[in-house]
């Protein structure tokens, strides 16, 4: 499995979760493992908080979003890695067997409305563009699906770029 070598916790049962929650939710475990990889600021960990926002966890959950999934970001930060993924696959739960890609995985954490859509969706928000500055690789204050992808795809490292092709 691809950055087992980050897991510092329940690594055996971890894997076997994520695992798990990559076949319901009908993508590939690898693709799962390095959202949460790039989530946790190329660490995961599932303790990781977001000092400003609070948003916490694997998938960087927002309060509001921990909430709405029945808990709170104060109850996630002291779960196990393999008791957060229930929430992971909840969440992205939402949109079960209709990622197409990792990308659209990607876009279930990141921008919902884009999960499905072409790579020329537009999210306008000059908001969001200047809260994620790595997106608007154009720096036009409009991110498109194909900026996400492009830059995600700088951020995986060469050993596991054949996931992702």
């Amino acid at each position: 499995m691809i950055f087992e070598n980050l897991i510092t916790e329940n690594k055996e049962a971890f894997i076997e979760k994520v695992i798990s929650v990559a076949r319901y939710l009908w993508v590939t475990p690898e693709h799962l493992m390095f959202l949460m990889w790039f989530e946790t600021g190329h660490t995961l960990n599932h303790r990781i908080q977001n000092s400003t926002t609070h948003a916490t966890g694997l998938i960087q959950f927002m309060p509001s979003t921990a909430i709405s999934l029945g808990t709170s970001v104060d109850a996630l930060i002291v779960m196990s890695n393999v008791e957060q993924l229930y929430y992971v696959q909840k969440f992205l739960g939402i949109f079960r067997c209709e990622y197409q890609d990792w990308l659209d995985l990607y876009c279930g954490i990141f921008w919902p409305a884009a999960v499905g859509k072409y790579d020329t969706f537009r999210i306008t928000s000059d908001i969001v563009a200047k809260q994620n500055p790595l997106f608007d690789i154009n720096k036009n204050g409009v991110i498109e699906k194909s900026e996400i992808r492009a830059a995600l795809l700088k951020q995986i490292p060469t050993e596991y770029k054949q996931y992702f092709i």
